[in-house]
């Protein structure tokens, strides 16, 4: 399957991250994409530099004040003592409910806390560029689809999925999935289907989506009562406005079996058909491996392969783009088990 690297992708390299209220090292780090590397040219992939700017389609999912922070984030950061350039940043406040979001504050840390869902995005040196790059990687997996490739794949990093209109979180700063999707709108594709298969919702791309009828989004993952992200990923979110009805999310509760995570994806793949998609967009979590350090489903490397065959029955042109999965030396024969499933 055609493939895009994205070579920038160690330049987003923090240090540490915090986790149940502990410092620890990244769970989301460069290692996890030079595993995939190494799977896909181990099996003879073929591989690709991304070749398409991103700028029209990040300018139509992100905000423009969103964008110019993130492009500038850690000029600003060293801007305020050259002794930053070893201290990651992270937000301590955020405008939650009544307080005011339309006003950007002077102070760094209240603009990072303005454009963050969490604590658990830290910036680096690096992060812009390898951030843009992975979305370059999806705007030109659209063109190649464009120009009839049947798929896909971006093994790129960071991901995307919970980066909203104008937030990051969850490890993810611009949406992938969504630069993907708009491009292939922005090529003349009249409907698009997004199917995150990650274990986490991607409430950004819900929230890029929501009120949208042309590009549906469906999401399998577990139960937001008490999984991450918490706060969006219910069932009863169907989409709003002219996007009603466009939007379904299937939450499982936390340990589920394979058998059941296979029930919800063939209600996944109905909803996709009745679509009438002209081409889907996969958010390609991993992190619904059993052996997965920060999630509980049950799938094992077979199941993915299962995955693969069963988007193939769909009969639609894929893109695939990498999201979480955090047993980072696993991640890679996961992955190819999905792609070679698909062109089995």
């Amino acid at each position: 399957m055609l493939t895009y690297l994205n070579p920038g992708q160690s330049q987003h390299a923090p240090r540490f991250e915090f986790f149940r209220g502990e410092r620890v090292p990244c769970f989301e780090g460069p290692a996890r994409a030079d595993f995939v590397e190494q799977a896909l040219r181990a099996r003879g992939h073929a591989l690709r530099m991304p070749e398409v700017d991103s700028t029209p389609q990040l300018e139509r999912i992100h905000t423009p004040r969103y964008l110019c922070f993130l492009r500038t984030a850690w000029d600003q950061w060293l801007a305020l003592g050259a002794a930053n350039a070893d201290v990651q940043p992270f937000p301590s406040v955020w405008p939650v409910r009544t307080l005011r979001s339309d006003v950007e504050p002077a102070n760094f840390t209240a603009r990072l806390g303005l454009y963050s869902m969490d604590n658990g995005s830290p910036l680096s040196a690096g992060t812009w560029a390898a951030a843009k790059m992975a979305a370059d990687a999806a705007a030109s997996a659209a063109q190649a689809l464009q120009g009839g490739e049947r798929a896909a794949f971006c093994a790129t990093r960071p991901p995307g999925h919970h980066a909203g209109p104008d937030f990051m979180g969850g490890y993810c700063f611009l949406n992938n999935a969504a630069v993907a999707a708009q491009a292939l709108r922005d090529g003349g594709a009249a409907r698009v289907a997004v199917l995150d298969v990650d274990y986490h919702h991607g409430n950004g791309t819900q929230a890029i989506f929501y009120d949208r009828a042309d590009v549906l989004f469906v999401s399998i993952h577990g139960d937001p009562r008490t999984e991450y992200p918490f706060y969006l990923g219910h069932a009863d979110e169907t989409g709003a406005g002219e996007g009603a009805g466009c939007n379904l999310n299937l939450p499982l509760p936390a340990g589920s079996s394979a058998a059941t995570w296979f029930a919800a994806l063939e209600a996944a793949c109905a909803r996709v058909a009745r679509h009438r998609a002209d081409a889907l967009v996969v958010s390609l979590g991993l992190d619904t491996f059993a052996g997965d350090p920060i999630s509980t489903f049950q799938l094992q490397a077979a199941d993915f392969t299962c995955l693969g065959q069963r988007l193939r029955r769909l009969g639609l042109p894929v893109i695939f783009v990498l999201e979480g999965g955090y047993a980072a030396a696993a991640l890679g024969e996961n992955a190819v088990c999905v792609l070679e499933g698909f062109e089995t």
